[in-house]
């Protein structure tokens, strides 16, 4: 009895555990650089040598037989964060698209849609990711910490999200973000132009869908997009963010 016990303790232990991305962490610290490319200044990633490191890999093999079931708020929201970018890689990696992300889809059957990797021991996409769990949590940050490979993006953060600093790292990367001009917003005289992510997810800025709450949103940022009342977009620029 006592030695059964103990197996349901180390059960449920490792059951409920947080995934370890310290790995993770090392791969982007090791493997990004800040450099400009078509006008925009960005973290470009070096897909190949990711590729080629034996703790690429094992990152998926321990994700095939995890299960997130267990994780909760902040936990979850990193997790599946830190997953969203890690499956875009690996898309990157396994079908090395000459010129954007999107080349690996069709009209018909878009990358998003298409399984990007093992997630306790079901495939799983990022729009999967994106749209049924990460923006049921209601945090619109979310949208300048998911990377989708590509130079108008939010920059790769070179460390992994985690439940303890997330308030932090979602708060830099949505000042980074904003700050940017080639990809974030660009006040230019009366006219102010912003990502295309605002249209996108319109509803995730602001409730009531309009012009202004976007830019209410913006001006907790950027206090000068508060004197707009409306605002054009940048052009979205989806050639890969490689080195």
């Amino acid at each position: 009895m006592r030695i059964l016990l103990l197996c349901l303790v180390f059960v449920t232990q490792y059951s409920s555990a947080s995934f370890d991305w310290s790995d993770y962490s090392t791969l982007l610290k090791q493997n990004i650089i800040n450099d400009e490319r078509s006008g925009i200044r960005t973290n470009l990633v070096n897909y190949d040598a990711i590729s080629k490191d034996p703790a690429f890999s094992s990152l998926f093999e321990r994700l095939a037989a995890f299960d997130p079931s267990t994780l909760k708020g902040k936990e979850k929201m990193a997790f599946y964060i830190n997953t969203y970018n890690l499956f875009a890689i690996k898309l990157i990696t396994d079908h090395k698209p000459k010129h954007s992300i999107r080349d690996i889809g069709t009209w018909f059957s878009p990358v998003w849609q298409k399984p990007a990797a093992m997630l306790n021991a079901n495939t799983i996409s990022l729009d999967t990711i994106e749209h049924k769990i990460l923006r049921k949590m209601k945090e619109p940050r979310i949208h300048f910490a998911i990377v989708c490979a590509s130079l108008s993006c939010p920059d790769l953060r070179i460390e992994a999200y985690s439940a303890k600093n997330l308030d932090q790292q979602l708060d830099e990367q949505t000042r980074r973000f904003l700050a940017n001009p080639g990809k974030g917003i660009n006040i230019d005289g009366e006219v102010i132009y912003i990502s295309k992510i605002f249209d996108w997810f319109t509803k995730d800025f602001a409730a009531d869908k309009k012009a202004t709450g976007i830019l209410k949103f913006i001006a907790q940022y950027n206090m000068e997009a508060g004197r707009f009342s409306d605002y054009e977009t940048l052009d979205y620029n989806w050639k890969l963010n490689q080195q």
